[in-house]
């Protein structure tokens, strides 16, 4: 497979694209304007996601675990605002299969502006079948930095599904995609742990959740506002705003509001948690849709102290009742947190 990095080549997607054939590997596509996170984009996705993840609601206890002045900005939001940039090339996509080696770099506090770069990694095309139209998978990666000092905030991978604008067309594109590793190793892991105080997380009476015990949050939650999340990190995928691009006129869910009310969740079973440094891998087995009823269920993985506090392998799962009644699983997630 090219390295999607071995190139210069840019382009400009037009408004309705771009479509899988209009691709290649190596190309950069004209970035999406950049975001200033402040109070009023933290306060809608508070609203939208409820996350009680308390370094990114309390500015005093923020200063006293990280050392630094000001709030920080909820991590799940900076992934919010960065895949939304990434849709640059992915207005028309038909599913995300998957995010990969996500890492957060650098925390943001309230008033940093994100940019982001979207490459081609890799493409390939899909075997044609008569009940559906030709598509093929493209392997993007995405590179996110903080325009007031240039700084690295994120880098990751996603392989989202696009339609061809011509049905008749052929690219040739065959690459290997890779696999999500979903194997946790913290040791890997370490070098992106921040250098912050654990202490103010400490609670009085701590709920220690045993390694390999699973376990179900007692609340579930309704998917609700989803083209309002969608609209705030500027996701541009028309099947996440218009209703009749998805199956029986419903409108598809973007995955990253599954991972958002999943974050929140895991705040509440572990509220000693300090930030999320990153996604071993991110799976998304079947879509999400508006009014779902979601169930969470965490299974802490592995642990390692590392500073003042300790790193979190855990692994999320999520289903969703549907209005119908049917249940699904919609959302498989490797994540690893920072906290005491």
């Amino acid at each position: 497979m090219t390295d999607g990095h071995s190139s210069h080549t840019r382009k400009e997607a037009t408004i309705d694209g771009p479509f899988f054939e209009e691709l290649a590997v190596g190309m950069t596509l004209d970035p999406a304007p950049a975001i200033t996170i402040g109070p009023g984009e933290t306060a809608v996705y508070q609203a939208i996601c409820g996350d009680p993840l308390a370094t990114s609601l309390s500015r005093p206890l923020a200063e006293a675990v990280t050392g630094r002045p000001g709030l920080l900005v909820n991590p799940a939001l900076v992934l919010h605002a960065s895949i939304g940039q990434s849709t640059v090339a992915t207005r028309q996509v038909i599913a995300n299969l998957f995010y990969r080696a996500v890492t957060l770099q650098r925390a943001v506090r309230h008033g940093e502006t994100l940019q982001s770069t979207v490459t081609i990694r890799g493409l390939r095309e899909l075997r044609r079948r008569d009940d559906r139209p030709a598509r093929g998978l493209a392997l993007l990666a995405i590179h996110t930095t903080c325009l007031d000092d240039g700084s690295t905030v994120v880098d990751y991978e996603r392989c989202a599904m696009l339609p061809f604008r011509d049905p008749n067309a052929t690219t040739g594109h065959n690459d290997d995609l890779g696999d999500t590793d979903s194997t946790v190793d913290l040791s890997a892991w370490a070098r992106f742990a921040p250098d912050w105080d654990a202490e103010p997380l400490r609670p009085s009476s701590p709920a220690e959740v045993a390694v390999g015990e699973r376990k179900t949050d007692p609340l579930r939650d309704v998917v609700t506002n989803a083209p309002q999340l969608a609209r705030l990190g500027q996701n541009l995928a028309a099947v996440h705003r218009d209703r009749s691009l998805g199956p029986d006129g419903r409108r598809l869910v973007y995955g990253g509001h599954t991972i958002g009310l999943a974050q929140a969740s895991l705040s509440r079973l572990l509220p000693d948690t300090g930030t999320v440094v990153g996604w071993q891998s991110c799976d998304h087995p079947c879509p999400v849709y508006e009014e779902d009823l979601l169930s969470f269920h965490q299974t802490v993985l592995d642990e390692r102290p590392v500073g003042s506090g300790r790193l979190r392998a855990i692994r999320v799962e999520v289903d969703a009742e549907r209005t119908d009644g049917s249940s699904d699983a919609v959302l498989d997630w490797r994540v690893v947190t920072w906290g005491a």
